[in-house]
């Protein structure tokens, strides 16, 4: 199962006009965990994420998945195993339908067209959009796009899954039938979110980013339970919090 581990070993980046926005960054997420990264806007968190698959290149440190070192040359073979939602859903769509978006990266695996089609149609029943699998992305609302792009990598059948924002958008049924599916993923799953109540239910553990380093790590409850870690970081508790 060493394909379901990510380490990040003492990561930093700067992006070309010299903002910080990564500061030595280490944790490490073992096989089945299902881990939050927090943290106000500018934190690091979108960041963060684009290095776990190779969209960007570290500055200094490391990101490793399973055994491989994520490189240029190993890019490739990352994505595989590592499947990644945007913030933006346009970033994962842009064919002339919600079926061929979705049938895109299986087709790329060399599945024959049964075995595509099946995965199509399972990946968009379980966000609840088998329905939009004839439409064109772009006549979409905002959360049907956050849907599709989740079924887009569902289809793909990751070992770890990467979300940043996923609920974002999403009306309350849609929301909760997300939290529902991931629930049943058994693998790791890796969500950035500033929907606390959503990281609540779904996500034992909490890494807290401020200024681009990690500032906290630990079990949900005890993070959301730290008044001075929260105030300094920018963060309140979830709504939820009260009735527990």
């Amino acid at each position: 199962m060493s394909h379901h581990i990510v380490e990040i070993d003492h990561l930093s980046y700067h992006y070309p006009d010299a903002t910080k926005a990564l500061n030595d960054a280490t944790f490490r997420v073992t096989h089945g965990e299902s881990v939050a990264i927090v943290g106000a806007n500018g934190a690091g968190k979108s960041t963060l994420l684009m290095h776990l698959n190779g969209t960007l290149p570290p500055s200094s440190g490391r990101v490793v998945i399973g055994d491989l070192p994520v490189t240029a040359k190993t890019a490739r073979d990352v994505r595989r195993t590592v499947g990644m939602v945007f913030s933006n859903p346009d970033d994962q769509l842009f064919m002339p339908t919600v079926r061929d978006d979705v049938a895109f990266g299986p087709l790329n695996l060399g599945l024959s067209l049964e075995d595509v089609e099946d995965r199509v149609r399972t990946a968009l029943e379980k966000v609840g959009a088998l329905h939009l699998a004839d439409r064109p992305p772009y006549r979409l609302s905002s959360g049907e796009k956050r849907l599709a792009a989740i079924a887009t990598v569902l289809a793909m059948s990751p070992s770890i899954l990467v979300m940043d924002e996923p609920s974002s958008h999403l009306d309350p049924w849609a929301r909760r039938t997300l939290i529902n599916l991931l629930k049943t993923f058994d693998h790791t799953k890796i969500v950035a979110t500033h929907d606390l109540d959503l990281v609540l239910d779904l996500c034992p553990r909490t890494i807290v980013m401020c200024g681009g380093a990690v500032s906290a790590d630990g079990p949900t409850t005890e993070i959301f339970g730290n008044d001075t870690l929260l105030r300094e970081c920018r963060l309140e508790r979830p709504l939820s919090w009260e009735a527990r």
